[in-house]
């Protein structure tokens, strides 16, 4: 029982301590709302009375400055009416002297009148009393001046005409030594043989074959001489045809790296070589093309220029001829002002048709313009190679500089030989003279042309015909060439019988 009147007592107490802190606390909260209420209020009346301290202040200052700011209004109107009137001052004055210049314009306009007047006058009265015109009088002055230093005025002209001359022929020489001296490209007359290495001193006996068959058909189908000296591993072919020279030393290479060599497979070779020639020719004309710079050449026209590698022009090569003669042209087109695209492609092709002057009739320069023509290359082009050897006239720049390049490329010391170029005419005409006779199919000359092998049709060309051809072919070169020394005209009829089992 006492023990629930102590638990009701403490319950008792504990609430009314609750209550009783709830109230100290409502208390203090009203004590601490009206402390903060009266601090508001004392800074809302301090900031009231800072706020008309500020705004007073201010009036004050816009009184003053509004003060102070009319003064200098007043000076600057001042200022400007003192520099209107100096203006309006100025403008009376300047007045004044234009009228004063009007003025003087006005005399010296009638004072120029009254001397041509005079002038005019003294004219006339001057032709009056001479009895001659303005013209004629000033061609009589001339004339008598003309008398007078006829010897000087002569005198002065051939000076000027001789420094000029001086001055562009110096000018011309320093254009072609720089030309030259750029290009500084090495000179290599072709000669008439190709040294071939062997592997072994072997294959020399089968390139012989048994009897000599096997060099005898090689020699047949490529018209080349094979000459077998004691120079150990190594033949020399020899043909002043480079074409020939070519397809030789190739399928020669091609039968020593086969090991089989008879003359069914030397034929064979040879046929095959003579159908790949077209690739290598093909690539000749493409390198000089590029190497020039000259682009946009039709692919039958790099065929005829790639087959000038195998022409020689005084021992010259064509091929190496042109390119070189491109660039030179190239060069001296750029000094003069002329185009070089036109100089160099008109070089470049100048020889073209040297490549097929042995099949079509003409000089190589008239061959030439027909070829370019066809291919329809620029008109400026066919007028600068056309005019290389002055068969037609110089059209423009680039025909002059073209024919200037073809003298620094043939000109130079070493670059040609005549007495080379005079042996291959004669060769060549050993061989055409020999092929106008029916019957004849191939016609080789060799031996440096102290020999001509001649190969006939058998079917067409009995062996009782043999000898009178032989005889009529050394009659006509008697007649007809030049040459040292004796010919040896050698007549072939070979008969072969092809049969197949099967």
């Amino acid at each position: 029982m006492s023990l629930k009147i102590i638990l009701i007592m403490l319950a008792l107490s504990g609430v009314g301590g609750i209550v009783l802190g709830y109230v100290l606390r409502v208390l203090i909260g009203l004590a601490q709302r009206g402390s903060l209420e009266l601090e508001i209020k004392q800074k809302m009346l301090q900031a009231k009375e800072q706020a008309a301290k500020i705004i007073a202040d201010a009036e004050f200052r816009a009184e003053v400055v509004e003060t102070e700011s009319l003064v200098p209004i007043e000076e600057r109107e001042e200022k400007i009416s003192a520099r209107e009137e100096r203006v309006a001052s100025r403008e009376e004055f300047l007045d004044e002297k234009e009228n004063e210049v009007r003025a003087r314009e006005q005399e010296a306009k009638r004072a120029k009148e009254v001397a041509e007047q005079l002038s005019a006058a003294r004219a006339k009265e001057l032709s009056k009393v001479a009895n001659l015109s303005e013209e004629k009088a000033r061609d009589e002055l001339f004339s008598e001046i003309e008398r007078a230093y006829e010897e000087s005025i002569l005198l002065r002209i051939q000076k000027l005409e001789a420094h000029g001359r001086e001055r562009l022929e110096d000018k011309a020489k320093n254009i072609l030594t720089s030309v030259v001296h750029r290009l500084g490209s090495a000179v290599n007359a072709d000669v008439m043989s190709l040294g071939v290495m062997l592997p072994s001193e072997e294959v020399k006996g089968k390139i012989i074959g048994k009897d000599g068959r096997n060099i005898k058909a090689f020699e047949h189908a490529t018209g080349v001489q094979v000459i077998i000296d004691d120079v150990p591993d190594k033949i020399t072919l020899s043909s002043f045809d480079p074409l020939r020279r070519a397809v030789a030393k190739i399928s020669l290479d091609k039968l020593i790296a086969d090991g089989r060599i008879q003359p069914a497979k030397i034929e064979e070779i040879v046929e095959k070589t003579k159908a790949e020639l077209g690739e290598i020719i093909k690539q000749k004309g493409d390198e000089a093309a590029y190497e020039t710079g000259v682009i946009g050449l039709d692919p039958k026209l790099i065929a005829l220029l790639g087959r000038l590698h195998f022409r020689t022009s005084y021992g010259q090569n064509v091929l190496q001829h042109s390119i070189e003669m491109a660039h030179i042209a190239g060069m001296l087109a750029s000094e003069l002002g002329a185009d070089p695209t036109i100089a160099r492609t008109g070089a470049l092709l100048h020889d073209i048709g040297k490549a097929v002057d042995h099949e079509v009739q003409g000089t190589h320069v008239e061959i030439g313009r027909r070829i370019l023509e066809k291919f329809g290359l620029d008109k400026r082009v066919i007028q600068a190679m056309q005019s290389h050897h002055e068969e037609f006239p110089y059209e423009t720049p680039e025909s002059i500089v073209v024919q200037v390049a073809d003298s620094i490329s043939g000109g130079r010391p070493g670059a040609r030989r005549d007495t080379v170029d005079r042996y291959l005419e004669r060769l060549g005409d050993l061989e055409r003279l020999a092929g106008t006779f029916p019957g004849v199919e191939k016609v080789y000359a060799i031996a440096a042309g102290r020999e001509i092998r001649v190969f006939v049709n058998p079917g067409k060309v009995t062996d009782l015909a043999m000898h009178t051809m032989a005889r009529d072919i050394a009659k006509r070169i008697q007649e007809e060439l030049k040459y040292p020394g004796e010919i040896k005209v050698n007549i072939i009829r070979e008969n072969r019988v092809v049969e197949f089992a099967r």
